[in-house]
């Protein structure tokens, strides 16, 4: 079915309107992208689907559901890579796993695959704080991905990085799809 959004309006208490009258269908499986002006409301319409913020008036169905909150079938990668700094490369990969009760072996063995996807699987045991800005944020590409959520909702998750490593990415994701990436 999808994600539908019927007339999405949010306005904020100083009066300023983020967003009005969206509507928008994403089928199962469609790899879409939100363009616009900074401020335009981009990032508000990504939190509301996320159910990070209300909308002021309007509705979100995901198959059908309507979402009223945060939810384990979305996940969002941040402009900022989000990342915790006192835990290595695998155990922020590993957080949400642990969280959804994933095993310590699936654990383990999720966070290889993706940290392996986005070339980091040599950098496992770093923490954070060793990381330059692009490895940051592919960190944070591989916890998101690892969650198999039915939507994945990015905010700007390739800015920090270099031109050679954002196309390698876009296509990851691309190739990604909907799907499980095999082992």
């Amino acid at each position: 079915m999808g994600l539908k959004i019927i007339q999405l309006y949010k306005s904020f208490a100083q009066g300023n309107t983020a967003l009005e009258d969206i509507n928008l269908e994403v089928n199962d499986g469609e790899f879409i992208c939100v363009t616009g002006p900074s401020g335009c409301g981009k990032t508000t319409l990504l939190s509301i689907i996320a159910g990070l913020e209300k909308p002021s008036k309007g509705e979100i169905l995901l198959d059908g559901k309507a979402i009223g909150g945060a939810g384990s079938d979305r996940v969002v990668m941040f402009q900022e890579s989000a990342l915790f700094p006192w835990l290595t490369v695998i155990g922020n990969v590993k957080f949400g796993l642990k969280i959804a009760g994933k095993s310590k072996a699936e654990q383990e063995e999720i966070s290889m695959r993706y940290l392996k996807l986005v070339q980091l699987a040599s950098f496992k045991d770093y923490r954070i704080h060793e990381l330059s800005g692009g490895m940051k944020q592919r960190v944070a590409l591989a916890r998101a991905l690892s969650l198999n959520s039915k939507i994945l909702l990015m905010d700007e998750p390739f800015a920090a990085l270099d031109k050679q490593t954002k196309n390698k990415l876009r296509d990851d994701v691309r190739n990604y799809g909907c799907r499980q990436v095999k082992p």
